[in-house]
């Protein structure tokens, strides 16, 4: 606040803070040199995390790692797919995710997203046939019809993985977000509602996926003993997998643990803010924020939405530039350059059919960041911005 007492543009950038209570833990870990997963016969702060995650999802096991693109790419590794094994995602995702398949010797096919941001179930179930697996990314948040999404994928006995780094604290139907199919994956990366600057973590309740996980992340030699309740799996993998070495290390794990009690207080924060500012564009007639589906409770710390009626690409670049000026950042995905999120930016991929309903929706789907520490001053003058730079625009 300015000392006239005016709200200023706040710094939507800036990661959740780091809970007192780690300090503590993070000085005795440094004076103790103990940083290494594997050191302590037991209880190490990485297992003490996995099985509080495991706790709070409700889940068998989980298994923390250094990203959740490294937790991804050991997912459809742990999963035993052939080389070549075709894995549906959704086209609207972070470059990271087909970057996951391509790193697993396996081929992405793109499906289409509507103006919801959510998979094409159409689409979905045309491209069904011949795939190998399926990994569902909840971009920003926006949870797709998980209940058809797992009724065609388990008549056709596809596994599903679910990509929810940005949905930690989402239900759907009741189910945690992340447990829903075979394997669900988290990112700890500081814009994600829990900050530990890097960090991943993969929960399923498969023996058999765990153990494999387990063995390729790098628990080399008898390290797998530290895994409770998998001994068997484990000893049966070891020496028969590569190893990754995609381990967490203590000082991440000792971040992340105060943060775990936090979660549902920031998930309740996250969507009063989100609900705040989505009701005042939604006002305006040339924007619009696409609705929850039913079952979804969602836990956001962005907001996305739509510029609606007739827009042109001028128009929509004069509204970003319009918003910057006002002192909010506003990335309309499509129009941002190199943008990591649209699909076209993807060269690794080589060629690739268009996909003209995601790419009409990329070009004017816009991202504002929400983090759950706003007030509701700081809350409104965002939403202000906005809409002050839709009159700007539009008059």
């Amino acid at each position: 606040m300015a000392p006239d007492g005016q709200i200023l543009a706040p710094n939507v950038h800036e990661a959740e803070s780091i809970p007192e209570a780690a300090k503590a833990e993070i000085d005795r870990l440094l004076a103790s040199g103990d940083l290494f997963r594997y050191t302590a016969p037991s209880d190490a702060p990485v297992a003490l995390l996995e099985q509080e995650f495991a706790d709070l999802l409700g889940a068998r096991y989980a298994l923390a790692v250094s990203s959740c693109s490294a937790a991804l790419f050991l997912s459809l590794k742990a999963l035993d797919l052939p080389k070549g094994a075709k894995v549906l995602i959704p086209a609207f995702t972070f470059a990271a995710v087909p970057s996951s398949v391509v790193h697993a010797d396996c081929v992405p096919v793109l499906v289409e997203v509507g103006d919801n941001y959510r998979v094409d179930m159409a689409d979905f179930a045309a491209k069904l046939p011949g795939a190998d697996a399926v990994m569902i990314s909840h971009m920003r948040g926006h949870t797709s019809d998980m209940d058809a999404i797992m009724a065609l994928c388990d008549a056709a006995g596809i596994p599903v993985i679910e990509d929810a780094a940005h949905s930690l604290g989402t239900v759907w139907g009741g189910r945690r977000i992340g447990t829903i199919g075979k394997v669900g994956c988290f990112s700890f990366q500081s814009y994600k509602l829990v900050n530990a600057g890097e960090g991943g973590i993969m929960v399923t309740d498969d023996s058999e996926i765990a153990a494999r996980a387990i063995i390729m992340s790098g628990a080399y030699e008898e390290n797998w003993k530290k895994h409770p309740g998998l001994s068997n799996s484990c000893a049966h993998w070891q020496n028969k997998l590569p190893l990754y070495n995609l381990r967490m290390q203590n000082l991440s794990a000792a971040v992340i643990r105060p943060q775990l009690p936090m979660v549902a207080g920031r998930v309740e924060k996250g969507r009063a803010n989100h609900d705040h500012v989505a009701a005042q564009l939604n006002a305006c007639a040339h924007l619009r924020v696409p609705d929850p589906l039913g079952p979804e409770e969602r836990a956001p710390d962005s907001i996305q939405f739509n510029l609606v009626g007739e827009w042109t690409d001028d128009e929509a670049r004069a509204f970003q530039n319009a918003a910057k000026a006002r002192g909010v950042s506003v990335q309309v995905f499509g129009l941002s350059e190199g943008n990591a999120r649209a699909f076209w930016n993807w060269q690794f991929l080589g060629p690739q059919p268009d996909l003209p309903q995601t790419r009409a929706m990329l070009m004017r789907a816009c991202d504002v960041r929400l983090p759950t520490r706003l007030n509701l001053g700081e809350l409104d003058f965002i939403a202000g911005a906005i809409l002050g730079a839709v009159a700007d625009v539009k008059g």
